[in-house]
């Protein structure tokens, strides 16, 4: 890695002296109703399995659980967040994600059709000095071991409007990618959930190892 993160050192440095270099990343859980558990079962497990077998990382095979207002969250380098429906922060759960991204840890919010009127004003709480920027298909996020020269592949229809990649970047540093219209994680999942053709489970599962890739190899 050319970035180790400051906030996790600690923790990698204690896990290599105990002979266990690898990580886990986590999928966040939230209030409101929203259904944070909407891809619970293989989305990330397989991302996870993919990005060993092809990027050769050693992120533990079984994903995290982790709340937003936990301290638990400080121990997971890259969260991973979704679902359909509302999503509230709390005053104490907006300060305790903005001190996990400044300090160096990363969350992808992916829209899985719905959450989107609600991701812009609560990441508003975390960071009410940013607005989320489109990024531009030329970004890294999208030249990463896998070639994406039109940006985020189209996973599911949704409301047919084309996938768009946003960002909230802080003081230089990309802290939050959220794909909108796209379905990342729905791409992630097993075929008989979904029923995705293999060609857009590989593109689901190529764009969220670039995400994976970019986020651990920010200069």
């Amino acid at each position: 890695m050319k970035r180790i993160l400051l906030l996790f050192s600690l923790v990698y440095s204690l896990k290599s002296i105990a002979g266990d270099p690898s990580y886990k990343i986590g999928l966040l859980k939230y209030n409101g109703g929203g259904d944070w558990y909407a891809n619970l079962e293989t989305s990330l497990p397989n991302l996870i399995k993919f990005c060993n077998q092809n990027l050769n990382t050693n992120i533990q095979p079984e994903q995290g659980i982790v709340e937003v207002g936990s301290p638990e969250l400080f121990d997971y380098p890259f969260v991973h967040m979704t679902g359909h429906g509302n999503w509230v922060l709390s005053n104490d759960e907006a300060s305790n994600l903005r001190k996990y991204l400044i300090a160096g840890g990363f969350l992808h919010i992916d829209d899985n059709y719905g959450i989107d009127p609600f991701v812009r004003p609560q990441m508003k709480k975390v960071f009410p000095e940013l607005d989320f920027v489109e990024l531009p298909f030329s970004h890294p996020i999208y030249h990463q071991k896998f070639d994406f020269p039109d940006g985020l592949p189209k996973i599911h229809e949704h409301d047919g409007k084309p996938a768009q990649g946003f960002g909230l970047i802080y003081e230089g540093r990309l802290v939050c990618f959220y794909s909108y219209e796209c379905d990342l994680g729905d791409g992630w999942e097993d075929y008989e959930v979904h029923k995705d053709s293999p060609e857009l489970h590989q593109k689901a599962l190529k764009m969220g190892a670039n995400i994976l890739s970019y986020i651990f190899n920010q200069p």
